[in-house]
């Protein structure tokens, strides 16, 4: 399975933000959207990716409060990237490794998409649950056999 097959799935839906935007935005789109990343994008480019991680990390740096932060100060300004080919297992382990919840996926230097752990997650449960379920039917209709072999 790749990265396009979740998008497939999931649908391209992006919400983002510029790195000059003030964190008190962000924190607004990611709370009406019901949303844990933004992609911050600035003259067309993806320069950043912004998750509760780095909202909560610069919430607890500016004492308890989000005040005038700009998004370019929270922002991870090197996100991990993935392509529409690659594969499934290879996210979940650049996931696991780097600890990453969201994925941006580009073409080349177009964003495609982002993907989540959860979307991961989703799309490897389903995979098992369809393997089950064939195996399962192939079991039953297992053919019998002959008396005397």
């Amino acid at each position: 399975m790749k990265v396009s097959d979740i998008l497939r799935v999931k649908g391209n839906t992006l919400f983002t933000i510029t790195p000059d935007d003030p964190l008190s935005d962000a924190v607004n789109v990611m709370a009406e959207k019901d949303i844990g990343s933004l992609v911050v994008m600035e003259r067309g480019e993806l320069v950043g990716m912004l998750t509760f991680r780095e909202v909560i990390l610069a919430i607890q740096a500016n004492g308890g409060v989000v005040g005038s932060t700009p998004v370019r100060k929270a922002m991870d300004d090197k996100p991990l990237t993935s392509t529409m080919d690659t594969d499934l297992d290879e996210v979940r382990r650049m996931m696991l490794d780097h600890h990453a919840r969201y994925m941006p996926v580009m073409d080349k230097r177009m964003l495609m998409g982002v993907i989540s752990f959860y979307d991961v997650a989703k799309a490897v449960v389903d995979s098992q649950n369809f393997e089950n379920k064939m195996l399962k039917a192939y079991i039953r209709d297992w053919p019998a056999e002959e008396e005397g072999s």
